[in-house]
């Protein structure tokens, strides 16, 4: 079992684990319901197929906050969680790794990659580019039902912030930014910005949980959702931009 993660690598998100995914204490009483639900399937898979569910598996908890930076990932107790080889874990690590959500520890085994600020502004960089893509298309291509489907989410992203909720906030926060890229239809910088997002989730629930950033947050996504309504493909890249210019600041203030 893994030592307590150092402070600022974990902790502090209602379902957050300070433990090896799989351990018993784990199983028992602390397993978010990502990892709960993956155990449902107690028949074994192998092969392609084993190592797909793993990667769901293991994505779905780290974005969820079931496993967190610097924490263990053991495989055996993974294949146990997961209900998958010790083969298919192994592989879904080697691409994880790949990704850049994993890392390998010479002589220590796997662990959920700790991503530091300076990484974190990186990412978001690339983000800020990709996301104005999708911005930008979805407001060429954003039918009327689509528009009023991100509306609804703005409308409950403004609630979440009255009401002072940041989690509820900071779900339809990735709803919102999900809805966008498919209606871009861009799989590939959709393909990209979920594997950028999953490296730097730790760095944007804390964003979420400081006092003050959801009110600076809702008029930038506000901005991006009233452009792609106006079918105003410029506007809505820059309102996109804008917003992740905004993020940057927010995290080089956390250093």
């Amino acid at each position: 079992m893994s030592s307590a993660p150092r402070d600022g690598e974990a902790g502090g998100a209602g379902q957050y684990l300070a433990e090896s995914v799989g351990g018993r204490q784990i199983r028992e009483t602390h397993a978010g319901p990502h990892l709960q639900e993956s155990r449902l399937g107690r028949q074994q898979q192998e092969g392609e197929a084993g190592k797909q569910a793993a990667i769901a598996a293991l994505r779905a908890a780290l974005l969820s906050g079931d496993v967190v930076p610097g924490q263990r990932l053991v495989e055996a107790e993974l294949a146990e969680t997961f209900g998958v080889t010790r083969a298919s874990v192994r592989a879904a690590l080697i691409d994880l790794t790949a990704e850049g959500l994993v890392e390998r520890i010479p002589n220590r085994g796997a662990r959920v990659r700790v991503v530091t600020v300076d990484e974190a502004v990186a990412i978001t960089e690339c983000r800020m580019v990709l996301e104005g893509l999708c911005a930008a298309k979805a407001a060429e291509k954003a039918t009327d039902d689509q528009i009023e489907a991100l509306v609804e989410v703005g409308e409950q992203m403004r609630a979440a912030v009255a009401d002072g909720e940041p989690m509820k906030y900071s779900a339809l926060n990735r709803e919102l930014h999900r809805l966008v890229r498919e209606i871009a239809d861009q799989p590939v910088a959709g393909e990209l910005l979920e594997r950028l997002h999953g490296q730097i989730v730790r760095h944007q629930f804390r964003l979420a949980m400081r006092d003050g950033r959801t009110h600076v947050s809702l008029p930038e996504h506000l901005a991006i959702i009233e452009a792609i309504a106006r079918h105003d493909s410029d506007a809505a890249e820059e309102a996109a931009r804008a917003h992740l210019r905004s993020v940057i600041t927010a995290l080089r203030e956390t250093e």
